[in-house]
């Protein structure tokens, strides 16, 4: 009658051997993820797999959840507003671009440190001669910006406030317009600035000025209502994004996907050349 008493505390000694993430993942051995379907180099559809996205930070986020043992499906859920809803509904569990905004907080919790960063630079014709260096020098200058641009709450309040920024379709027609003289600068994103600047062939013709006006972090955004908000996996999450801002890791994921989605674009735009 002795030897079955042993198997309770061995049952509990062989428990807790396992792997940690065999318990924390528990409810949650799959993420279901996405995010904004137009923000290169960030993320995007992807054109050969339309029902899923890709990116920067799509690869940074496969790689963080590897590393804890998780299993990510990162998908298209419509356009940005869309997929927002998605996940404050806990349909979809998190974002993987969110930028930090106060009404947001009411349905998501924010992982910080940010997964990346989106410079927000002023694009000019070369031969525009007036310095750009800072807000201030925009006032009483017409400028254009792509309706899909994500500015910080300040400086979006501050723009609509002081300057005479028009919202155009997408970063397409802010740069052409800028080359036909309806604007004088254009904001976009350093990256999707570059990449859209060489696509349309204006590498020549239109520069970013030295200094950034804005930062934007992209963060993980967890839906309040997912099954997968649980402390062990935010604890996790906080884990890897501090690790990869130490790492310099983000910036290497920007550059590559940059340079895919410039290939991306090239067979649709070599016929307008």
């Amino acid at each position: 009658m002795g030897k079955p008493r042993l198997l309770l505390p061995a049952l509990f000694f062989g428990m807790f051997m396992l792997p940690v993430h065999a318990f924390a993942v528990g409810k949650c051995e799959r993420v279901i993820v996405t995010g904004s379907p137009d923000a290169p180099p960030y993320l995007w559809r992807n054109p050969q797999d339309p029902n899923h996205l890709m990116g920067a930070n799509a690869d940074l986020f496969k790689q963080a959840a590897q590393e804890i043992g998780l299993k990510v499906e990162i998908l298209y859920a419509g356009k940005r507003s869309q997929a927002l809803d998605e996940v404050r509904s806990g349909r979809m569990d998190l974002l993987i671009d969110a930028p930090l905004t106060s009404a947001e907080l009411e349905s998501l919790d924010y992982i910080h440190p940010a997964l990346t960063q989106n410079e927000i630079m002023v694009w000019t014709r070369r031969d525009h001669v007036q310095p750009f260096n800072a807000m201030v020098d925009l006032h009483g200058h017409s400028g254009g910006m792509s309706e899909k641009i994500r500015l910080t709450p300040v400086f979006e309040a501050a723009t609509a406030e002081y300057l005479s920024v028009e919202r155009t379709a997408n970063l397409t027609v802010a740069f052409q317009s800028l080359m036909l003289g309806h604007f004088e600068y254009v904001l976009a994103g350093r990256y999707s600035g570059l990449a859209m600047t060489q696509t349309l062939g204006l590498s020549a013709d239109v520069i970013a000025q030295p200094l950034p006006l804005d930062k934007t972090g992209l963060y993980l955004g967890l839906s309040f209502n997912s099954a997968c908000n649980e402390p062990w996996l935010r604890g996790q999450l906080t884990k890897k994004m501090t690790e990869l801002a130490a790492s310099g890791l983000s910036g290497d994921a920007v550059t590559r996907n940059l340079e895919l989605w410039k290939a991306q674009l090239q067979p649709a735009s070599a016929p307008n050349k």
